[in-house]
């Protein structure tokens, strides 16, 4: 879809109101040409009369033009507001899985970037529509004045068009290349501010990745940037001595060859320096107008949700639940260069409400996909979860994800504390578990929001938790919540806290290394090779007895 094409489709009515405002606006400033050749030239008329005609056009131009600029302006910056939430709101609505396929850096570059020379181009908009009305009125009234001439221009400035066309085709090319750089620094961007205790620690590698990374993408951007901005330079450069040799060539056939008096060639020539600004505007213009169109390809490109997803969770609710159950659950990644993507499953599983359970294996066992998958944020490629029965489909694929709260390894700490029906937490709950997690003399609740969130992980994860109780979900999914904790909380957690919200009602998975405690689970469940094995009850709590005997 083009600019054009996205305003129109969005606000037909203001649109089309610009339209007839540029139009009229077009024909004013025609008009005023017309009245400075016919009356101001002519002489013999009352001469305060036709100055108070001449201001009164004036001032009607003036406010026509106004007006189709700024409601060109205001449309154009609705339309960009309008796309950044629709697109912030698909991002929100949208799958982990695509949104992982898409990246962070090709977001990011999407919601910066891309939206950037969106509105660069809107901001242009208004000269390029007042100008092309402007061309159309104006090489109207030539036509009208002298066939002849007016065909000579048309012939001419279709003249420069074509010479123009190599030079936008090459704009067009460098505009694309430079769109792909954003994406590649994003990337190194993105690199370096999560790597920087790494390269902080490494400095050749810090040397290599500036030197065979970003500066490659960075010079390869200003290249491609410099490139399109001679190409822009040359056509504008170009288009500017075309238009005015026109008039030359105009005033050789008027007065050499007896095309036209001198009047009309005069005119002719005013007219054409009037056409020259928004002509050289148009061309400046370009590269920006390419820009946008690559960014809305892009924006097109990334397959998000539909821009009428709703980000509530709406009436249905799976709450109170008996059993969840997986059955037959596969889901297998893509292959990457040939090799194989990893495979999960079949995943036969069924969960009973109030059950703690807990989940081993080693790196790369898939327990971190086992965990999407019951949550819901991925969908099985094969296979079944049902509650109670009832198959999750997409109908109530948002209601089974509200069962949950989780604390998974990568989770992000917000400051906001609601319920997981969006209602605010009451303030003594919130000071009451941050006394049970030691956070107290640390960190406050103020206005429903966390003091401060810059902590050490486990503190943060600590936090994470509170955010998660908070909730008051059904479910409780904790990846690995206390690797990072002191042997001491650890011991908390295992023995007092787990049993404290499973005491309230929670239903509770916790993935796990802490063999020392598995013991406390009322299901031990291992995770290899994307299997999931369920380990026999008294072998468990056996090994764990040997282990606490031996003193280990």
């Amino acid at each position: 879809m083009t600019l054009m094409g996205l305003l129109f489709s969005r606000r037909k009515k203001a649109f089309a109101a610009v339209a007839v405002l540029s139009v009229l606006s077009a024909v004013l400033s025609v008009a005023v040409l017309a009245f400075i050749s016919q009356r101001l030239l002519a002489g013999g008329a009352d001469l305060p009369v036709v100055l108070f005609q001449f201001a009164l056009l004036l001032v009607a131009l003036l406010a026509t033009a106004t007006a189709a600029q700024v409601t060109l302006h205001v449309l154009g910056h609705r339309m960009v507001y309008g796309l950044r939430r629709d697109l912030v709101r698909r991002v929100l609505a949208t799958d982990i899985e695509q949104l992982e396929k898409v990246g962070g850096p090709h977001l990011l570059a999407a919601l910066s970037t891309d939206l950037r020379n969106l509105t660069i181009a809107f901001v242009h908009l208004p000269e390029l529509v007042y100008g092309a009305a402007l061309s159309v009125a104006a090489l109207g009234w030539l036509a009208w004045l002298a066939p002849g001439l007016f065909a000579v221009t048309v012939a001419w400035l279709l003249g420069t068009a074509v010479m123009g066309i190599w030079l936008v085709g090459r704009i067009n090319f460098h505009v694309g290349k430079v769109r792909e750089g954003d994406d590649h620094l994003y990337q190194d961007y993105q690199s370096m501010i999560d790597g920087r205790k790494e390269l902080a620690l490494n400095r050749p590698r810090a040397a290599r990745f500036f030197d065979e990374e970003f500066d490659g993408h960075a010079r390869g951007y200003r290249d491609h940037v410099t490139r399109a901005d001679i190409c822009n330079g040359l056509a504008g450069n170009l288009a500017n001595v075309l238009v005015l040799a026109l008039i030359g060539v105009l005033f050789y056939l008027a007065a050499g060859r007896g095309w036209a008096d001198a009047n009309t060639a005069s005119i002719f020539a005013l007219t054409i320096l009037l056409l020259r600004t928004p002509l050289i505007g148009a061309v400046a213009a370009l590269p920006t107008l390419l820009a946008a169109r690559v960014s809305l390809r892009k924006l097109t490109g990334l397959e998000l949700a539909d821009d009428t997803a709703d980000l509530q969770a709406g009436g249905d609710t799976l709450a109170g639940f008996n059993t969840l159950s997986l059955q037959g659950v596969r889901y297998h990644y893509p292959d990457q260069d040939g090799a194989p993507g990893f495979a999960v499953g079949p995943l036969d599983l069924t969960i009973r409400r109030g059950e703690l359970i807990f989940v081993q294996g080693g790196n790369g066992s898939g327990k971190s996909t086992f965990a999407r998958l019951l949550t819901g944020l991925y969908r099985p490629q094969q296979g079944e979860l049902r509650v109670d029965g009832e198959l999750v489909t997409e109908a109530n694929r948002v209601a089974f994800r509200q069962l949950f709260s989780s604390v998974f390894t990568d989770f992000h700490l917000f400051s906001r504390l609601l319920k997981g029906d969006g209602a605010e937490v009451a303030a003594a709950d919130v000071d009451a578990w941050l006394a049970t997690l030691g956070m107290q003399h640390k960190v406050r609740q103020q206005d429903g929001r966390l003091s401060d969130i810059r902590f050490s992980q486990g503190q943060r994860k600590r936090l994470a938790l509170l955010m998660a109780v908070m909730e008051n979900r059904d479910c409780l999914l904790l990846d690995e919540w206390a690797a990072d904790q002191d042997p001491q909380f650890r011991q908390f957690f295992y023995l007092e806290l787990l049993p404290r919200l499973q005491a309230a009602g929670k239903t509770i998975i916790a993935i796990t290394h802490d063999d020392h405690y598995f013991d406390r689970a009322d299901r031990l469940l291992k995770m290899e090779s994307g299997q999931l094995e369920e380990m026999d009850d008294l072998a468990a709590r056996e090994s764990v007895q040997v282990l606490r005997e031996a003193g280990v």
